[in-house]
């Protein structure tokens, strides 16, 4: 088999992750209603600190100027009160009053509205971030079992959606700045934040906590799907891996379900039970690997399980050796995974 070279996936990285969004990867493009409630906070801060500052300014100017012009060729007598003076403070603490109960009262709005959706929620979603990658689960509708996934949160579009989220390891961050704010994700205790999208498309989360080495490697994506795609795709989530008949695809089954890989990774339907890495039952629907590292090829698979420290310096993966009709037979097969 031949080994790819790592720094020819490295120059195609960034051409990778422009294609995969959907616009840039900003909270100045809200659309969810999370994030669309946090940029009007933002625009009411910037309009009441701007306005604070400008005032400062022009009444620090007019002080220079009256301090070089005026007072130089009139100087005032010394009086044991300045009427004026005591006058103009209390009209500006009366201004700094309003502006802080404007923006209290702005973030008291803010937050109730954050909060009222985690409390009408119609799906929950579990996300737990590992070194260095994300592991997603839903609760189905139907069965309330938890159906399982990695590195991409597929949502539908106008419902509000009920993330929990939580750390296997050491401190994250989960960040989709176009539909909600940063919610630190802390070992041994679950936070909650709430995502209502309303745009469709793809759009980019990453941690924006530092949590190791790779750390700048450890991004999704957020599908916002119609809620009849959403449906559709959850249902064919819950759906075991479908047995292969073709004899190369068999025997790439064979590697993955009784070799290495199923210690680590899971594939509903198979003896491939593993929990330390990301369930694989549908890999090939998913648009990357390694938590957004590489497109999901057949060439990135076998990139990827031969040396995997050298694509992704510090990943917890091994490198497994196969020949070079195994790899072949394992990729081939796991890109038939949908």
């Amino acid at each position: 088999m031949v080994r790819p070279d790592p720094m020819k996936w490295r120059v195609l990285l960034p051409a990778f992750a422009v294609t995969s969004c959907s616009g840039a990867q900003t909270p100045l493009d809200p659309v969810g209603d999370q994030a669309s409630q946090l940029f009007s906070l933002l625009t009411l801060m910037l309009w009441v600190c701007g306005i604070a500052y400008a005032l400062v300014l022009a009444f620090l100017g007019w002080t220079l100027w009256r301090a070089r012009h005026v007072l130089e060729r009139d100087p005032p007598e010394v009086a044991p009160e300045d009427r004026r003076l005591n006058h103009g403070l209390r009209i500006w603490a009366g201004l700094v009053a309003v502006g802080l109960i404007i923006l209290a009262g702005g973030s008291y709005v803010v937050d109730w509205a954050l909060s009222r959706a985690e409390r009408e929620a119609a799906l929950e979603v579990r996300v737990t971030g590992h070194q260095w990658w994300w592991r997603i689960e839903y609760r189905d509708p139907a069965t309330h079992q938890w159906i399982e996934t990695a590195n991409e949160l597929h949502l539908p579009q106008g419902r509000t959606a009920l993330v929990l989220l939580g750390s296997a390891d050491v401190i994250h961050s989960f960040w989709v700045p176009n539909v909600a704010g940063k919610m630190d994700m802390v070992p041994g205790r679950i936070n909650q934040v709430a995502l209502t999208p309303r745009r469709l498309g793809w759009f980019r989360g990453q941690c924006a906590e530092f949590c190791g080495s790779q750390h700048a490697h450890m991004a999704f994506d957020v599908y916002v799907d119609s809620p009849a795609q959403f449906a559709a795709w959850l249902t064919a989530q819950r759906q075991p891996a479908t047995a292969a008949t073709d004899p190369v695809l068999a025997r790439g089954a064979q590697v993955v379900t009784q070799g290495p890989c199923a210690a680590c990774h899971r594939l509903r339907g198979t003896p491939a039970t593993g929990r330390a890495g990301p369930d694989i039952t549908h890999l090939a629907s998913r648009h990357a690997l390694a938590a957004g590292t590489l497109p999901l090829t057949r060439g990135a698979i076998q990139g990827w399980i031969a040396q995997p420290k050298a694509l992704k310096p510090g990943t917890m993966m091994p490198a497994i050796p196969l020949s070079a009709a195994d790899a072949d037979a394992v990729s081939r097969y796991l890109v038939t995974l949908k």
